[in-house]
């Protein structure tokens, strides 16, 4: 076999390995969100597979080397591409009842070991064809690692920063199988048996074929609820109608719930987080860290506060426009990351909510004692900084580590909870400030005085339960950025707000 066709198909062998680890975190980050714990699985499984084939291959290319078998591998391996988005959905419904870390590792070992084990086998065997002589094998096997893992770093880069936003997860894992064959075809060509060399040729013809077809044909059309589908350079960003209701979901987590046509809000946290707007006589300076669909900016830009809300994901400012009617001169949208503006921003504010929490684990560069220090710094006298977070019961952990981490800068530190029974999965508001907080009850709203209203009814007495209900949240340990177990405590919650999640919208929902 020729050097240059060696070398390019050991170079489209590694550029596959890390698409498909990147591709791993969008199929399944739907489902369980993009944690740590996912990419540790997809990592941990990578370098298994990867020490299988590099095993394997090995001692096969020590046999009866031959470019018809190295063929093969790559045909087999861009055929398992082809059907990774079809095992998807049965495999993580068979895996539901698993916790999250189990259910993580044994999604990401069926869909993506295969594939990787025979890439892993690419390269010994690529070394055994190529080499000439005893003495040229470490410089013939030096040449061609170096290859794989530049073409690696080149995959990495174009899936990460382009490919996946542009072109989606399924047609790169149709576009990833029909490389592989191309890769293959490179192999069999070269084998001198015409037998040997028609028999894999017609074996990979076909799934190339459909491979190529699956990725020039149209996107499958939206379902009737998913009116929007967009792989964005941070997360799978949805737009889902169910009933009367539109949702905003990134990564799978719901992150806005409104009505359509209307200004009422869904999401039951947002009406208690507004009533940090109680605290203060008139409207002032906002600073909004995650915009979601912009729901938390219409309830304070209609009262007259001026707002600054950051967002690190492009594509939400723009999805939050078009589908949740956010307006332009309702706020000021700064692309970036919300710690990186709290340091660069010499700007004071009355109110900073840290709203960046939903899906998947928390930021955790967010929550710590140094990050709390810096919204801190930029909050003007009396002000309050205030902060969503998603627990399993109003004494999770989670919410007495956040509440410990804000007591160890601000004197006064409340939680205003929302889930009922106190058990049960939902939202914590936490409020943090260096004077006393308190709030009327004309501020609060009877809920009797909205009896005629369904919407207004159900708004005070949310505002009142959490009210009524408030609490100093204590124990917990304090967060910082050299320790900051949050990950951890995140997984269970995660587990909870999935199964919720797939019995509400069921899982035709979560498909392409």
């Amino acid at each position: 076999m020729s050097g240059g066709r060696v070398y390019c198909i050991v170079a489209i062998a590694g550029a596959c390995v890390l698409v498909i680890e990147i591709l791993g975190t969008r199929l399944l980050g739907p489902f369980y969100g993009a944690s740590l714990f996912l990419w540790s699985a997809l990592i941990s499984v990578t370098l298994a597979a990867l020490s299988v084939g590099y095993a394997w291959g090995g001692r096969l290319a020590d046999r009866s080397p031959r470019p018809a078998r190295l063929g093969l591998w790559l045909g087999l391996a861009g055929a398992w591409m082809l059907v990774v988005p079809w095992l998807r959905d049965p495999l993580l419904s068979g895996a539901e009842h698993l916790s999250l870390r189990a259910s993580v590792l044994l999604a990401s070992f069926v869909l993506f070991f295969p594939p990787l084990v025979l890439l892993g086998m690419v390269s010994p065997y690529a070394i055994r064809l190529r080499a000439s002589s005893l003495e040229r094998v470490a410089s013939t096997a030096g040449n061609l690692y170096a290859v794989s893992t530049v073409a690696s770093v080149a995959g990495a880069l174009l899936t990460g920063f382009w490919l996946v936003p542009w072109v989606g997860v399924t047609r790169l894992c149709y576009g990833t199988g029909l490389l592989l064959f191309v890769a293959a075809a490179l192999a069999v060509t070269s084998e001198r048996s015409g037998r040997a060399r028609t028999l894999v040729l017609l074996a990979i013809a076909l799934p190339a074929a459909l491979s190529l077809w699956w990725l020039l044909h149209p996107r499958w059309g939206l379902s009737a609820q998913v009116r929007y589908l967009q792989q964005s350079p941070y997360a799978e960003i949805r737009v889902v109608d169910k009933e009367d209701k539109r949702y905003l979901l990134i990564d799978g987590g719901i992150h806005t719930i409104t009505k359509p046509g209307t200004d009422e809000v869904y999401h039951p946290y947002v009406h208690v987080a507004e009533l940090v707007k109680e605290l203060f006589p008139q409207p002032g300076r906002m600073l909004l860290v995650g915009l979601g669909g912009g729901a938390m900016v219409h309830l304070f830009a209609r009262e007259g506060w001026r707002i600054d809300a950051v967002e690190i994901d492009p594509v939400v400012p723009r999805v939050a426009k078009e589908f949740f009617d956010l307006r332009e001169r309702d706020a000021a949208i700064h692309v970036q990351d919300g710690r990186r503006y709290l340091s660069a921003t010499s700007e004071r504010y009355e109110v900073i909510f840290l709203d960046a929490f939903g899906s998947t684990s928390i930021p955790f560069h967010l929550v710590t004692q140094e990050a709390f220090a810096r919204a801190r710094a930029r909050l003007a006298p009396g002000g309050v900084l205030a902060l969503n977070v998603e627990a399993v019961g109003w004494q999770d952990e989670i919410v007495k580590s956040l509440g410990a981490t804000l007591r160890s800068l601000f004197p006064q530190v409340l939680a205003l909870p929302i889930a009922e029974p106190p058990n049960q999965l939902g939202n914590v508001i936490l409020l943090a400030s260096d004077r006393t907080m308190e709030i009327s009850d004309e501020a609060l709203g009877h809920p009797i005085d909205y009896l005629v209203d369904d919407y207004l009814h159900w708004r005070a007495v949310l505002r009142n339960h959490a009210w009524d209900n408030r609490f100093v949240p204590g124990g917990g340990q304090v967060l910082t950025d050299d320790l900051n177990p949050s990950d951890l405590w995140a997984e269970r919650i995660n587990l909870v707000a999935r199964r919720e999640l797939h019995d509400f919208f069921g899982r035709g929902i979560a498909s392409w």
